[in-house]
């Protein structure tokens, strides 16, 4: 996945790793310590037995640069997580900064911009989401499943 989303959107080095968003109520399952950090904050221990499984959020080193979300502070966020969760088993995304060897996109303009110029093939802004038109038929297949 690291290298996936290096080659289509980021374009940096391959061993920079990119940070987990989990639910609050999961992160003692996956990471040694039990710590709330919805800013990225905190770097932490993927567990052991997870690692292999989670290698493009885990560095090297074993940690994570981690974020938890809780419900009434990100719902729709949240709530992707949690659907995805449910799908994979696991309620863990891969959380990077939304830019292109830029500044950090700021605004929806901005997101629009990064988005029709890079390799990302779906966008969210909050409650609405552009689909670029290769992947339009995967993503209503999908759609069915999350519902």
């Amino acid at each position: 996945m690291k290298d996936l989303i290096n080659a289509k959107i980021k374009r940096r080095e391959s061993f920079r790793p990119f940070a987990p968003t989990v639910l609050r109520e999961s992160v003692a399952q996956y990471f040694e310590q039990d710590v709330f950090s919805p800013f990225m904050m905190h770097v932490v221990k993927v567990r052991p037995e997870w690692r292999e499984r989670l290698p493009a959020i885990t560095h090297v080193d074993g940690t994570g640069r981690l974020q938890s979300i809780e419900r009434q502070t990100n719902p729709l966020y949240f709530d992707l997580i949690k659907a995805f969760g449910r799908l994979s088993g696991i309620p863990i995304v891969l959380n990077t900064s939304f830019n292109e060897n830029e500044p950090i996109v700021d605004t929806p303009e901005q997101a629009v911009q990064c988005f029709l110029r890079t390799g990302l093939d779906v966008l969210c802004l909050g409650s609405h989401v552009l689909i670029k038109n290769e992947h339009a038929a995967e993503l209503d297949n999908a759609c069915g499943v999350l519902a």
